[in-house]
Parts: structure tokens; sequence; C-alpha cells
């Protein structure tokens, strides 16, 4: 390598220089690779840099490799980094519709180009680029899912599966707008997908709206309305006056538990209790043994004491006014 390609290597040094750093082992200390124009800062003249290092052929991709395994030859891991850096950046460039810089997003893409070279078995028989494509997107992927929204995306294979396929699959059907999607189309995706219907349609909603809103957001102008978060709906509220009635009428309902069951006997009301009215209920078999008759003979009378407590709770409740007359 002449020093004029060495001087520009070492100008392109990756933003993020902590997570460039590929141990090579205990006693060779770390490799530590000055790949990252920083993307960030210029995309075209970084484009324009890593067009400049050559593609590698086979065997000597195979050689690099065996001296980076064998010896911890950083020199041998850099040019095998360098020479997929364009790999890295066509790669990336399919992530442009997340709303993120895309310098970032190839510098993370880089990231998993180095821990590829770092793991590759060139004994294996395939190419570093096979091998590599899978890390890069997987550092890509995690680095979108982390940074689109404050709140956590789903994480599950399916739920990735979700996130990076649904714009391409609405695509795919012309479902262009913002909105919520047809259910037919719901479906479809879901179906394809593996995922619920209902986690095709609140994703896509998080989608539409372009990640994370602030609560604090102003709304209805200067002169007042407050923030969105004034108007927004709590779905589990309960009004006073709901918790009152809903108390009102459990006292009646046990109420007229109460009397119905002064209809049956001893023995009736106390399977009935044990069976259904208990927090533990107990088993037919239990209940056999304090009776000292068969299980078969328990359940019948389970379901007739039942039947009979329905039919006078119904009765005690049409006269009461609580239930209309049939």
């Amino acid at each position: 390598m002449s020093k004029d390609t060495s001087k520009t290597i070492k100008k392109t040094a990756i933003k993020k220089t902590a997570k460039t750093k590929l141990k090579a082992g205990k006693t060779t200390g770390n490799m530590s690779l000055s790949v990252a124009l920083s993307p960030e800062q210029g995309l075209s003249s970084y484009l324009n840099e890593i067009r400049k290092f050559p593609m590698l052929e086979r065997d000597e991709e195979f050689m690099l490799a065996k001296r980076w395994v064998k010896h911890q030859d950083s020199s041998a891991a850099e040019k095998m980094v360098t020479s997929h850096l364009r790999l890295v950046a066509k790669i990336a460039m399919g992530y442009r519709g997340y709303g993120l810089p895309i310098g970032e997003v190839i510098s993370e893409g880089n990231v998993g180009l180095m821990q590829a070279v770092k793991k590759f078995d060139p004994d294996k028989g395939f190419r570093l680029s096979t091998y590599a494509m899978w890390w890069i997107r997987a550092a890509i992927q995690e680095y979108v899912l982390r940074s689109w929204s404050l709140v956590k995306m789903g994480t599950t294979a399916a739920q990735k599966k979700l996130f990076f396929n649904l714009r391409r699959m609405k695509g795919e059907m012309k479902a262009i707008d913002d909105g919520d999607l047809h259910p037919d189309q719901v479906k479809k995706i879901a179906t394809r997908l593996n995922v619920k219907e209902a986690e095709v349609v609140s994703m896509n909603r998080r989608m539409g709206g372009g990640g994370d809103a602030s609560l604090n957001v102003k709304i209805g102008g200067e002169d007042g309305g407050g923030e969105w978060q004034d108007w927004l709906e709590d779905d589990n509220y309960i009004s006073q006056e709901t918790v009152v009635g809903n108390s009102q009428e459990h006292d009646a309902r046990m109420e007229l538990l109460k009397d119905a069951m002064k209809d049956l006997n001893a023995r009736e009301q106390d399977i009935l209790t044990q069976r259904r009215l208990s927090d533990k209920p107990k088993t037919l078999e239990e209940l056999a043994g304090v009776y000292k008759v068969s299980r078969e003979r328990i359940r019948q009378i389970e379901g007739r004491a039942f039947e009979k407590l329905q039919a006078a709770m119904l009765a005690a409740a049409q006269s009461a006014g609580l239930a209309e007359t049939g």
C-alpha cells in the first residue's frame, strides 16, 4: 500500500471510533479501522472515495482472511473492509425511507461489516460479501429500530419483518395514503408476514405519523386551545356516575342471589357454593368423598341446583323491575 493511499484511509475514520475496534486477541491488542470517511460529513465525497478501493479476487480475499484469522493482521482486515464499503453503501440506500440521516445509516452498516470481517471463516467456502451482508443489514436494522422512535418498537422477528416490509407492501397495494388500511389490506399483510392484524394496524399508524410527536405541542392558535395532551381521551377513564351505578347493580345482584339461595336445600347450597361461588372451587371427586356419593351424582345435584337458582333469580329480578318479562 502506498503512502498516499495510507494517508487517504487514515483520513476516512469512522465517527463512532469506539465501535470500530475489533478485538484481535489477548496478546495482539486491538484492530482499529480507519474507514469512516465520515459519510455523515459529506456523502458525495464519501461515495467517491470508497470507489477508489479495489474489489478483491477470491484468492486474494482468502489469503487476507487467513492472515487475519491466524495472525490477527490488522492491515489484512482493513483491506477486506475497504473493498466492501460499496456493499455497505448499497445496502444502506435501501433504508432511506425511514427519515434518518443516510450518513449515519452507512456508518452503522460499516460497524456491521467490521464485525463480519472479525468473524469471517474463509474455510467455509463462501465469499465475504455473502457473509457480510447479513451483519450489515442486522446492524442497520437495529439502528433504525433504536432511532426511529423513542417508544420501543417491536423486537420479535415477526415485528421486525413487519416494520421493514410494511411500506413496501403498501406500495405494492397502491395504499399510499397515511390513513388506516382497508381491512382486506390489513388481512393480506398480516397473512403474508405471519403477524396479528392488530399489529399491522398499530404499526401502520405509528409509521404514518412519522415517528413520535410531543404531547406538549400547542394547538388551537396563540389565543388558547392548550396542548395536544389536553385533548387526548383516556380509554381507561371511568366516570364517578358509572362507578356508583356499577356498585349499585352489583349490590342488587348479590341480594337477589342471597334470596334465591333460600330456595335450595342445605346440600344443594353447599355443593353449588363449593363448585361455583368459591375462590378455590372443589372438584367433583372431593365433594363425592364428603357426601359419600359418586362424582356423577354431585354433577347432577350441581346442575339441578344451578337451574333452580337461575329461575329464582330471574323471577325475583322481574318482580323488582330489574329485568324485562318475556
